[in-house]
């Protein structure tokens, strides 16, 4: 890794989205399950600026309000902000990696190049 540039990285992860929106009601699962994305992407990166990729947005209300998928695969990439009177240097874009199975899948660390 870069010695100037280790705040950059991108890792794929797959999000269990059943156990973290299991007991909750119907009408509140999928924007529960939008809102645990948030959340496991500010703890996995450290940042406090999440932005969410439309397509994410869609593969989890694709089934409704009611069924959100019950496994999604996301690549987690910090980037800097461009915007220079931001309070955060750093944010989190959360992005959708389309896979057939999720059979044996880990977290891997993404080569940005």
């Amino acid at each position: 890794m870069a010695p100037n540039k280790p705040d950059l990285v991108s890792r794929d992860y797959t999000i269990h989205l059943a156990k973290r929106t299991h007991k909750t009601t119907f009408k509140s699962k999928t924007p529960k399950a939008i809102k645990v994305i948030r959340q496991f992407a500010e703890q996995a990166m450290n940042t406090k600026d999440v932005r969410l990729d439309p397509k994410v947005n869609k593969e989890v209300w694709k089934q409704g309000v009611r069924n959100p998928p019950k496994r999604i695969r996301v690549r987690l990439s910090r980037k800097r902000n461009e915007d220079e009177d931001a309070d955060e240097k750093l944010y989190t874009l959360v992005q959708l990696v389309e896979v057939s199975s999720f059979k044996g899948l880990q977290t891997e660390t993404v080569d940005s190049a």
